[in-house]
C-alpha cells in the first residue's frame, strides 16, 4: 500500500473555541490500525472521451439522471488527517465509490461499491460500512462540461449528480484492494485546492471536512 507524505504535524482534536458540539467531532484511527491485502483485478473500460460521452448519452436515454456516490474516509498518519484515495494506472485519483444502479438507494449503492473495491467478500455489504452524512453534491449540466458544486438554476435536466458521503471506519479492519488499483493515504494539506493533481471533487474535500474536529483514537 502506497503512502504519500510531506505533511505538517498538527493537533486537531478540539476546536480552538472550545465548542462541545459532538456532531462536529469525527473519530479517526491511525493508519497502522488497519491491514491491507489484494484481490483479483476488476475490469476497466478502455475508452476515449468521445466514447465516454456517447456512453453517458445512451445511459441517460435509458435511465435518466446518472447518480454517483463516493466515500470520504479519513485516517490519521503522522498526527495529521489523511484521505484514502484509489489510484488507477498510477495516474488518476478517485474517491472509493461509483455509479448507482437504477432504483438503488445512495447508502446501499455506496456500500456495494465499497465492498467491491475494498473488501475481500463483496457480499458482506450491510455490516462492513457505516455511511454517514452527505457532505456535498456536484452536478454535470450536460454531457461535455465539468461538474459544478451547485445546480445552475437554468439547468432543468442535469445529466449527472455526484454525492459525497462521510464513511466512518471501525477501530480495525482489513482492506482488500484489486490488483490493478492502489489505495493511498494522502494528507489533507496536500490535497487542498490541488486541482491539477486530484481534480475538482477531491481537491475540495478538505474544505468539506473542515466542519469536523478530528479526534484521533489510538489503537
Amino acid at each position: 500500500m502506497g503512502e504519500e507524505v510531506g505533511i505538517v504535524a498538527m493537533n486537531n482534536n478540539h476546536h480552538e473555541n472550545g465548542s462541545d458540539d459532538q456532531s462536529t467531532v469525527l473519530d479517526i484511527y491511525p493508519l497502522s490500525s488497519y491491514y491491507f491485502g489484494s484481490k483479483e483485478a476488476i475490469p476497466f473500460k478502455e475508452e476515449t472521451l468521445a466514447d465516454r460521452t456517447q456512453r453517458m448519452k445512451s445511459n441517460y436515454a435509458a435511465h435518466g439522471l446518472r447518480t454517483c456516490v463516493e466515500a470520504v474516509i479519513v485516517v490519521e498518519l503522522f498526527k495529521h488527517p489523511h484521505l484514502l484515495l484509489l489510484q488507477v494506472r498510477n495516474a488518476i485519483f478517485k474517491l472509493p465509490g461509483g455509479r448507482l444502479r437504477p432504483g438503488e438507494s445512495d447508502t446501499d449503492g455506496l456500500k456495494r461499491k465499497l465492498s467491491r473495491k475494498l473488501s475481500i467478500n463483496e457480499n458482506m455489504v450491510e455490516t462492513e460500512w457505516e455511511v454517514g452524512e452527505c457532505l456535498g453534491m456536484w452536478w454535470r449540466p450536460d454531457f461535455e462540461t465539468l461538474l459544478y458544486p451547485y445546480l445552475p438554476p437554468n439547468v432543468k435536466r442535469p445529466k449527472e449528480c455526484t454525492k459525497l458521503f462521510i464513511v466512518k471506519l471501525p477501530m480495525s479492519r482489513k482492506f482488500n484492494v484489486p490488483k490493478n488499483l492502489k489505495l493511498l493515504a494522502v494528507p489533507l494539506c496536500q490535497i487542498h485546492e490541488n486541482h491539477k493533481t486530484y481534480g475538482q471533487i477531491i481537491s475540495g474535500v478538505p474544505q468539506l471536512v473542515s466542519k469536523f474536529s478530528f479526534n484521533v483514537i489510538e489503537s
